[in-house]
């Protein structure tokens, strides 16, 4: 006995669609969010706990996310997340993302599991002042390698070194947060295009801005840029710790701190919060500049701080003929290498696209990674991470 076809199958087009559907499941949704991460934090939203509800009627999926903060500038780029994640589950028709705020006892929860514990977690210290709150980086386990970006005088192009330094490491893969720690000339947030201001979690958690790749504070998110800061020591210290303590860096394996010119305050006050960073001095191949630098790495050898390199900004300028010329003169930062015994890390070549690419937010090394400029970086970028971490020496400790 023959049995024709459509006794075999529906003939209805629409019902053969909903049978052979694939069912579209809650636990199937959440499993799809769990790589969703937030933009600022860099973690799960669902380990996080900020995917409240999840609703699944047919293809259409309702997906309520809470944000951190209200008015968060990264919701269209959460929700554009979101959205992607649960689509591609088969059988899914639509997604709808609704966004809320946390409650201060879900961000309260948050905070405890970014940071690991409470209020009194670290080294037994209660966080109700701020004054006795821990330096993370100083933490027993911590391998964040605190890079001080150093100069003897203003004007060698300490900053723009520093911002491309640190994106090219980040584009070598590593996490890079940068500390503009020039009180009085800050710049690192314009030259690395920083568009939106630091995340307010609580009084003990607040997110740095990040810009290609790179996390950034800097006093030009407190002060108007045209306004000048007037502030004595005890002030510029007090700042510093609260930049290191107050934000939430989430531990990076580098962090670089754009220092003041000089061997003031600041640098004094690093020594005494950062006993094991590592200094790199940046000068210019002029004999004047060189000079000056030399006091730099004389005062971080009295402070215990151990200078790994120097760095030559503005070597060479090369003209529209092909010829390199020395605008500030040759060899001293060789020669500065030479004399204060640590390696020579690179040469930096002055080009007009570096200091426009510092203006307009678009540092040379991303716009152009592979020109002249970017393969100093990378180099000089390559030979950092090649030293390693140094070993911290402290004469106090002796064997008996």
């Amino acid at each position: 006995m023959e049995i024709a076809p459509e006794a075999l199958c529906p003939r209805n087009p629409s019902v053969l669609g909903k049978q052979r559907r694939p069912k579209v499941t809650e636990a199937a949704v959440l499993e799809a969010l769990r790589p969703v991460q937030d933009p600022e934090l860099h973690r799960s939203i669902v380990d996080l706990d900020m995917v409240r509800t999840i609703v699944v009627d047919g293809g259409i999926v309702a997906v309520q996310v809470a944000l951190t903060v209200a008015g968060c500038p990264l919701r269209a780029e959460i929700t554009k997340r979101v959205t992607e994640a649960v689509q591609a589950i088969e059988g899914v028709e639509r997604v709808d993302v609704d966004l809320t705020v946390m409650t201060p006892e879900e961000l309260d929860g948050l905070r405890r599991k970014v940071q690991g514990g409470g209020a009194h977690d670290h080294a037994g210290h209660s966080h109700d002042n701020p004054a006795e709150r821990p330096i993370p980086f100083m933490q027993p386990g911590n391998r964040t390698r605190v890079l001080g970006i150093a100069s003897g005088k203003g004007g060698v192009g300490k900053s723009s070194v520093t911002v491309n330094l640190a994106v090219t490491l980040a584009r070598l893969g590593h996490s890079v947060a940068v500390l503009d720690a020039d009180v009085y000339g800050f710049s690192v947030p314009r030259m690395l295009g920083v568009e939106q201001p630091p995340t307010i979690l609580s009084d003990e958690m607040i997110l740095p801005p990040e810009s290609h790749g790179v996390k950034c504070i800097s006093m030009g998110f407190f002060v108007e840029e045209e306004n000048a800061v007037i502030w004595r020591g005890p002030m510029l210290h007090k700042a510093l710790h609260q930049f290191l303590t107050d934000f939430h860096w989430d531990d990076p394996d580098f962090l670089l701190i754009d220092m003041p010119p000089g061997t003031g305050d600041i640098a004094l006050s690093m020594a005494q919060y950062l006993p094991k960073s590592e200094v790199y001095i940046v000068t210019t191949p002029q004999a004047a500049a060189q000079r000056v630098a030399q006091r730099t790495a004389a005062f971080a050898k009295k402070v215990n701080l151990p200078v790994r390199g120097v760095i030559e900004n503005m070597s060479w300028f090369t003209g529209d003929d092909g010829k390199r010329y020395d605008l500030f003169g040759s060899g001293g930062g060789q020669l500065l290498a030479e004399e204060i015994e640590v390696p020579f890390l690179g040469h930096v070549p002055l080009v007009q696209a570096l200091r426009s690419g510092g203006d307009s937010g678009v540092p040379l090394s991303v716009s152009d990674p592979d020109g002249e400029v970017g393969e100093a970086f990378l180099a000089i970028a390559e030979r950092i991470v090649a030293l390693g971490a140094p070993r911290v020496y402290r004469p106090e400790l002796t064997i008996s």
